[in-house]
Order: structure tokens, then sequence, then C-alpha cells
């Protein structure tokens, strides 16, 4: 970042934090990704996100830092253009390897923890998607897929045409050693013919176990198998093939047992932690866990005595560290009073000796820290905090609110207050809802450059409501299962009887109150103003708003076919009834719809749908299409649009 650059952004934070939250202020703010704890815990390693918009650079730059664990120590490793990811401490904790593209190609590279010029290890290329260090130091395995010249040809020569499942890019497995000379050529291990998607080192450095996947398509979860590699040789063989999904091997301490979790093929997740003998036989499943595996669930490894299998879990709006005794039921090893750990848990990370869990953490009122807990006390602290000077104003006060639906379901969410908030003054209300629909409001930072700016709606005088209908991840299986074969009836009056909650407490103006969401939100708001017109303004982001079309467009063309028991062909009429377009005619309400025109997930004719019907009808509507933006924007140029538009329609259409 230059320094003209820099005094630019310092001066216009140092104003907002004056005149309060703006979608540019939140932009700011900087967002930690996977924290590595180094094998002895004296450390750890962790990256550092900033959006970077300049004339004709729209991009999320990411760099890796270190920290001490007391914190009295940052060092930033990694600068420029070019994003730096997946740090790995050597075993000797005083060099770290990182993936980079600053060659032109993802490359492995290596750079000592006190700082300086980083060293270029392996010369790929192709692409590399993740990688690994040994135990030993000496060998570093990745996954990846080779340059294909034969495709780059025909791109040249017009002739890029494809054939639809046949002959899909796939990751194989690569290693290379890590001591010596750099640069020398990878080696492939050439037992394994299918898509590998994650592995894991044995603790003697001489094998691997690999999650492979039929291909690299996002339902080929759900098919995932288990096989140890041998490092030499390059043999596989087959630890766990079941018709369910078998994902995330980690070896015990001995090397002797290998977890895993065990999928069902439910899109609303459903798993087991399985612990079975690396020799082969039977695996043993462990006990459920508290949310049946909703969102934030992730094995992270076994404990330094191998007793014990740690993890991460959504518990309602937190996200906590939790212990799996191999021989009773789990156990809170960090839950937070308050805050979350970030990315649903995705940060955290166990050291190899299994003796601390770096991680990401953040409050309702907070920006995100580096925080590194140490297993055998369950006593976590503070090692960084990359936002410190930051000038910000006080994020608004949120809360965490519940209702009773209709069938008395308890039901949850958060409820931001605006700024200046006085008792017995009505304000207007944003009521936005998440996507899944296995998503869930946690307790993270409300100040964060979100798709929905909450602490910018605060600060223009509205009450914002997040709601956690049934289907959302953090209340257990029953839960998150309860909106099966019922969409938009049980989750619509959950969400709706929390509208009334907001009124009834005095807060909530009920003739100004504008509804939005992004996917499964976007199909529930396309559902809400076919439903009622007591929303003055709607926004229907990625939204799903026929379900029919949805299956036969998608990536993920089973999904649908599990909410709804069936094919749309062998259960047309329950397509029919819960899809939005069915309701569609007389809608009043006006409409903005914003999609990505290179969404896979949720294809972008689901919102020209909405929105010529809207048009057709004579409604006020609106669509925005953002060129190259999958599901969800990645530059920051069309997320701070996307903010901006979120809050000038409902303003426009509210207030």
């Amino acid at each position: 970042m230059n320094r003209v650059f820099l005094l630019a952004v310092l001066m216009a934070g140092s104003a907002a934090a004056q005149s309060g939250w703006t979608p540019e202020l939140s932009m700011q703010i900087r967002s930690t990704g996977e924290v590595l704890p180094s094998p002895d815990g004296s450390m750890v390693a962790y990256t550092v996100s900033e959006w970077v918009m300049e004339a004709e650079v729209s991009e999320r730059r990411t760099h890796v830092w270190t920290a001490s664990a007391d914190g009295s120590r940052q060092v930033q490793l990694t600068r420029g253009e070019k994003s730096a990811t997946q740090p790995e401490f050597a075993p000797d904790g005083r060099t770290v390897f990182f993936l980079s593209s600053r060659s032109g190609k993802p490359n492995i590279w290596r750079i000592p923890v006190s700082g300086g010029e980083a060293e270029q290890w392996t010369d790929w290329k192709g692409e590399i998607a993740r990688f690994h260090l040994s135990p030993d130091g000496q060998w570093l395995a990745f996954a990846g897929r080779e340059a294909n010249e034969r495709m780059e040809q025909a791109r040249k020569e017009k002739r890029d045409f494809r054939v639809i499942d046949e002959d899909p890019p796939v990751n194989g497995l690569w290693v290379v050693a890590a001591q010596g000379e750099p640069r020398r050529p990878a080696r492939k291990l050439a037992g394994l013919k299918r898509h590998v998607n994650a592995f894991t080192w044995s603790p003697d450095s001489s094998r691997l176990a690999v999650e492979h996947w039929p291909g690299p398509d996002p339902e080929g979860v759900f098919r995932a198998d288990l096989s140890e590699v041998d490092r030499e040789s390059g043999e596989a063989r087959v630890l766990a093939n079941t018709p369910a999904g078998e994902t995330s091997p980690a070896y015990s301490p001995d090397g002797r047992s290998l977890a895993y979790t065990r999928i069902t093929q439910r899109w609303a997740g459903e798993c087991r932690f399985v612990l079975m003998p690396v020799s082969g036989g039977a695996g043993r499943e462990l006990p459920l866990t508290f949310d049946e595996c909703g969102r934030g669930t992730n094995l992270l490894g076994f404990s330094q005595s191998g007793r014990e299998i740690l993890y991460t879990e959504t518990v309602r709006t937190r996200n906590a560290i939790r212990a799996m005794p191999l021989d009773g039921p789990p156990r809170d090893l960090y839950m937070p009073a308050k805050g979350t750990l970030t990315s649903y848990g995705g940060s955290a990370r166990l050291n190899r000796r299994g003796t601390h869990v770096g991680f990401a953490f953040e409050t309702l009122t907070s920006p995100t820290e580096v925080h590194l807990l140490t297993v055998a006390s369950g006593k976590a602290a503070r090692a960084a905090s990359p936002n410190a000077g930051l000038p910000l104003p006080p994020a608004p006060e949120t809360a965490v609110v519940r209702w009773k639906a209709k069938d008395g379901l308890e039901i949850e969410g958060l409820l931001t207050y605006p700024a200046g908030y006085r008792k017995g003054t009505r304000y207007p209300l944003a009521l936005v809802i998440h996507g899944g629909p296995m998503g869930v409001f946690t307790e993270t930072y409300q100040g964060n450059a979100n798709l929905y700016p909450v602490a910018s709606f605060a600060s223009q005088g509205w009450a914002v409501l997040q709601p956690n209908p049934r289907g959302s991840s953090g209340y257990g299986g029953k839960f998150r299962f309860a909106n099966y074969n019922d969409w938009g009836f049980g989750d619509y009056d959950d969400i709706m009887t929390g509208v009334d909650h907001a009124i009834a407490l005095g807060l909530a103006d009920a003739d100004r109150m504008a509804v939005m969401g992004w996917s499964y939100g976007g199909y529930m708001t396309s559902w809400v103003v076919g439903q009622t017109k007591r929303f003055k303004a709607a926004a229907v982001g990625a939204g799903v708003t026929n379900l029919w079309s949805f299956t036969g467009t998608a990536d993920i063309p089973g999904f649908m076919p599990d909410y709804f028991s069936g094919e749309p062909w062998d259960n047309f009429e329950a397509y029919k009834k819960h899809s939005p377009m069915t309701y569609v005619k007389g809608v009043t309400t006006p409409t903005l719809v914003l999609h990505g025109e290179s969404d896979l997930r949720v294809p972008v004719s689901q919102g020209y749908e909405f929105y010529n019907a809207m048009k057709r009808q004579g409604v006020k509507t609106k669509m925005v299409v953002y060129p190259r933006m999958p599901h969800g924007p990645s530059e920051p140029k069309f997320l701070l649009d996307i903010m901006h538009r979120h809050m000038d329609w409902a303003v426009e259409h509210v207030r």
C-alpha cells in the first residue's frame, strides 16, 4: 500500500470514526484466515487479508504473519502484490513454508520466521491446491494438476469445447524433497486414480492418508473414500470406502489409528466421527456431537495423549473448540462466554504435537483477533490484533434474542439496535435472512464488510434482525432437518414471528420494514414478498426462485431431491408448492435482484426469472448482474457496490 493511499485511508477512517459506520469503513477491516501454532506452541503463523481497490485492481490480498504466543511481537513475513497462504512451520520452528503465485504459477516458498527474503522451493507449472510438510521435515506433498498443454493449445485455436462429465480436471498427489537444493522435480504418487481433496502425513513420514473423490464436482464429497499411500512406492491401499463419504483423515500420535469424518448423503449435514485401526478392520463410530455435524463441525486431529479428538462445532450463536474422548462423551475445551471462532471455526488449526490450537476469534463488538489455546489447560490467550490502531466507531449494540414460533419451537437470532436508540421510539427494520439453509448467524463482528452492512444500517437509524429459523446449524440435527419438505412454511413462520417479536419489543416500526437475503436467504426473500405485503422493500441476492429449474441447472443437482424427498419429475407438486415463482402473481413489493453472472451454485437464470416476473407485472424492480462473480463476491468493488445498493434500495422505499 503506497503512502498516499495509506494516508487517505487513515484520514477517511478517522472521519468515519467521528461520524459513524459506512460501507467504505467496513472495507478497511482486515480479516484473519488460518492460524497455525508452531510445533512447541511458542508462536503462531497466520494470514491477514485486506481488500485492495485501485484504478484497475479489485482483489483480496492475503499475507503471512507470525506472532509470539504472549503477543509481544508480530512480524509480517510476506509482502507484495501476490497473496501468500497456507503457512506451515518446519519441525524446528525456524522456517515457514507457504503457497504463492508470485512467480506466475502457484508454488511453495519458504522464509525464516524472523523475516527476510523468501525462497521459491518448487518449480511447478500447473496448479497447486494445498500442501503439507512431513513431520520429519524432509518431504513436501501437494495436491495439484500438471499444466494441460493440450487444453492451452485448444484455447488458442478456439477449439476449447467441453464434454460435460468427461475427462474432468482432477488433482493428483505429488511429493518433492524439502531439504537440499530447491526446485527439484516433483514425483507423482501414481497409485491414486481419483481426485485428491485432502491428505495428512503419518507420524513417521512414510505414508499419507488421502481423502479422494470420484471427481471435482461438489457432490463428490458424498462419495469420498480414504486410502493410504506409501511415500516411496506410491502404492495405495483402501482404508475406508463405504457408501457414505469418508473425509478429513487424522493419524493418532502413534500412527496406529485413524480418525475421520463419515458423512451421509444429506445436504443439511449429518455425520459421525469414526476411529479405525490403520492396519485394517471396521471403524468404530464415536458418540454424536451436540450439533450432529452442522456447519462449523471441523475435525482438527488428536490431542498429544492420543486419547481425545479435537474439533470445532457451532453451539447456538457461537463456534467453539470441543474434545471427544475415545471412551466417553464430548466435552467443551474452549467455549467462549461471548463471541465466536471466525469462519465457523474454519480458521482453527492444531499443531502437529497436539498441544496447541490457533484460531481467529471475534465478538459482536470487536474485530478479528489471533488467539492461541493450550490444550492441556483449556486456556486461550490473544497473540495478535490485526486491526489494532484502525480508527473505528463503536460497533452497534446487538443482542441474542429468542422467541416462540407458532408451533411452540424456540427460535433464536441477533437483534441490532440503531445508533442513538431511545426506548419508546420505533425504528425502521431490516430483516436479513442467511443462506444455506443450514447457515447460521453467529456472534461475529457487526462492523465487518458483509453483503448486508449491519453497522452501517444501524448508523443510519435502522434496527436489524438476523434470525436463525428451523433448518439452521447450531441447534442440533432435529432442528436442522425440521425444514425438510417444508421450505417456505415452518421457516417462514419462524422468521415472521421474529419480526413480530421485534415489533412487540417496541423497537421495530411495522410500517417501515425491508427484507433481504442471499442464496437460501434470497429464496426466502422472494417467498416472503409472495406471501405478505408487510415489507416496503425487498432485495433478492443470488436467490433460488424456481425449485424445478434450479435443480436442472445448478452444480448440485442432488440438493433439492434430498430436501424434497425425490426428483422434481416424481414430486412435481411439492416443487411447485414450495417455489416462490408459484406465488409471484400479484407481488407489489419493490424488489432489487442481485446476481453473479458466473454463479454455478444458483445460476443467474434464477434471478432473471424473478426479475422478469416483476417487470412484466409493472412492479418497481431493478436487476444488477456482476460479471465474473460466482455465488458470492470475491472482488471488493462488487462487494462495496452490493452493500450500497442494499442500503440505498431500503432507504429509498422504506423511509
